[in-house]
């Protein structure tokens, strides 16, 4: 049995930089994201009888690799070019799908990495990501960035920047260690008792950077430049400055598209501000999912949510990204 697991995350700033349809055509995105210790976890193994063998939230068993329902899987297993498969596959994460916290990626990853383990080949972090990657946006046609196939793969606090030629460089954020602490200290989660699908905000940005729309050229663009400035208050360890720059980031994203945010989530991040919190934002592509806030006074923060019937979803952060964790 091969077991991987690759990490969920939580984007730091510059987030929505990193669709195609913004860095291919407009200087390049760039964006920071942290790896945290909550997992999807996917195991391999080799059942007695041909076939495949599927257990996640529902359950298949096929002939051919053709027939698998699930996408994913099933685009990851033709490009292992399988002459009779015989194989079984579960899928198990710590949070559910639609939280905003980039599960997806991390699916594809843990899968790939486990298949990959499965056949004695080793994928290294970059092979990873961008094979990920490769199988959502491109054979699938998501309209989805890649961030969230390459946090899951490389782990820790990472700064993407995505080419114009479709390259990607990772370089660790260069946080002085007591900083890091702070940060992780000072980070929270809230579930907003709401899931979505990050298609389909997504696609609405998809469709407006590719038509060249002004307004979220413009929005795009200050999102990069605070993706920057993130990264200079992250590694000068003014993590009250990064909060500050978080809500900056938030107020900016909800004029990105309808559905970003509700008047639920706009009343949970006033009792926030008004409650200990520097400043925060939704994790993910909006609309629901977590609450993120950098918090001054986490005690009396944690205290304002759970009145409001949040639960927290307390983490730390994860630097070992996707590996095999049993083989």
């Amino acid at each position: 049995m091969i077991i991987a697991r690759s990490p969920l995350r939580v984007s730091l700033g510059g987030g929505g930089t990193d669709l195609a349809s913004y860095y291919r055509e407009h200087g390049g995105g760039f964006l920071i994201a942290a790896a945290i210790d909550k997992y999807v976890y996917v195991t391999v193994l080799r059942p007695f009888s041909e076939g495949v063998y599927l257990k996640y939230s529902q359950m298949e068993a096929v002939k051919y690799v053709v027939d698998i329902q699930h996408r994913i899987i099933r685009e990851a297993l033709l490009l292992q070019n399988l002459k009779t498969p015989q194989l079984e596959i579960t899928a198990l994460a710590d949070i559910p799908a639609g939280t905003g916290l980039g599960s997806s990626g991390s699916f594809t990853t843990a899968l790939l990495k486990a298949l990959y383990a499965h056949r004695r080949q080793i994928l290294l972090p970059q092979q990873l990501a961008e094979l990920a990657a490769h199988i959502e946006i491109d054979l699938l046609g998501e309209p989805i960035g890649k961030q969230d196939q390459y946090i899951a793969a490389y782990g820790g606090l990472t700064c993407f920047t995505f080419n114009p030629d479709d390259t990607v460089e990772a370089v660790p954020l260069n946080i002085p260690i007591m900083g890091l602490f702070e940060l992780e200290e000072r980070l929270t989660l809230f579930f907003t008792g709401f899931t979505r699908n990050a298609g389909d905000l997504l696609k609405d940005q998809h469709e407006k950077s590719k038509k060249n729309d002004n307004e979220m050229l413009d929005n795009l663009n200050y999102v990069k430049d605070l993706g920057f400035r993130s990264q200079k208050a992250l590694e000068e360890s003014d993590v009250y400055a990064f909060g500050r720059l978080m809500h900056e980031h938030w107020e900016n994203k909800k004029k990105r598209t309808q559905g970003m945010s509700n008047p639920r989530i706009d009343h949970l991040y006033q009792v926030g501000l008004n409650n200990g919190a520097v400043g925060g934002k939704v994790v993910g592509a909006g609309g629901g999912g977590f609450l993120m806030f950098l918090a001054e006074d986490k005690s009396r923060l944690r205290k304002a949510m759970a009145e409001e019937g949040l639960e927290e979803l307390r983490f730390k952060f994860d630097f070992d990204g996707s590996k095999v964790v049993l083989s």
